[in-house]
């Protein structure tokens, strides 16, 4: 599928007729080059015996367990419910002493305003969303299907 018409046919109408989404108007043009055109009939050709191939080809679903992401073993299991929240543990030391720093350093009380309100303000979003979530998964229907 190389290379273009000689006589500056669009090629896309090839594919068009292959896929049957022509207008009739499109069609007949694209039949009568197709029929004069050597290379556009060998581009034609090639692109039906794509789609032929493309629409018998059959693909394998993964089995349930493919799907699955949940932890497969006991340490797995273990290092996900220790590891958890000991990342937020240290992620919240990490942001409080940060906040500590900003509050008691000699910053300026703009610098300060800006960091409080732009935290305070990513917080509050990060709680309705949480929120949200939280109240939504009562009463998700799809909370027990698997894929």
């Amino acid at each position: 599928m190389t290379g273009s018409c000689p006589r500056g046919f669009d090629d896309r109408l090839l594919s068009g007729l292959v896929d049957g989404e022509l207008t009739q108007q499109d069609e007949q043009r694209t039949t009568l080059h197709v029929a004069e055109c050597e290379r556009c009939r060998e581009l034609l050709q090639e692109l039906r015996a794509l789609r032929e191939v493309t629409m018998s080809t059959r693909l394998q679903e993964p089995s349930a367990g493919d799907w699955n992401e949940a932890p497969r073993t006991h340490g797995s299991r273990l290092a996900r419910l220790v590891g958890w929240p000991l990342l937020l543990v240290w992620l919240a030391g990490v942001v409080g002493f940060a906040l500590w720093q900003v509050a008691t350093g000699p910053e300026a009380p703009l610098e300060k305003l800006l960091v409080f309100g732009g935290l305070s303000g990513v917080a509050l979003l990060f709680l309705s969303v949480l929120l949200d979530r939280i109240r939504s998964a009562r009463t998700d229907r799809y909370r027990g299907v698997e894929r």
